[in-house]
């Protein structure tokens, strides 16, 4: 089970950390990334990591602001996003997938971030 949170309302420019955490199963074999979904648009991956080796990706939309990490203790995602523009707006959500495979297949619940101009 995958646990979001740490969303809310935030002016532009401003900062928010969003955690994900893990319960029920070792994530060390597995990426775990965040998606974003904004209404009526489709879901975007953003950012992912894999747990063991803390290789990382992101988009194009978001790289340099935004840093994907995990506390492995904690078995928690952590994604930390500075200079928020309206355009984040969205429910941010985690997923996990095994290694070596291209579909995620543990979803969390979703946590809402709202960027106001």
């Amino acid at each position: 089970q995958l646990q979001a949170s740490g969303g809310g309302l935030v002016q532009a420019g401003g900062f928010l950390r969003l955690s994900c955490a893990a319960s029920g199963f070792t994530l060390r074999d597995y990426a775990i990334g965040w998606f974003r979904q904004a209404p009526g648009k489709d879901r975007e991956a953003i950012a992912c990591i894999t747990w063991g080796g803390g290789n990382t990706a992101y988009a194009d939309t978001v790289l340099g602001r935004f840093t994907i990490s995990r506390d492995s203790a904690k078995n928690t995602l952590y994604l930390q996003m500075h200079s928020l523009r309206p355009e984040d707006t969205a429910v941010f959500l985690c997923a996990a997938r095994v290694l070596g495979r291209s579909s995620y297949e543990f979803w969390g619940q979703g946590t809402q971030v709202t960027v106001s101009s």
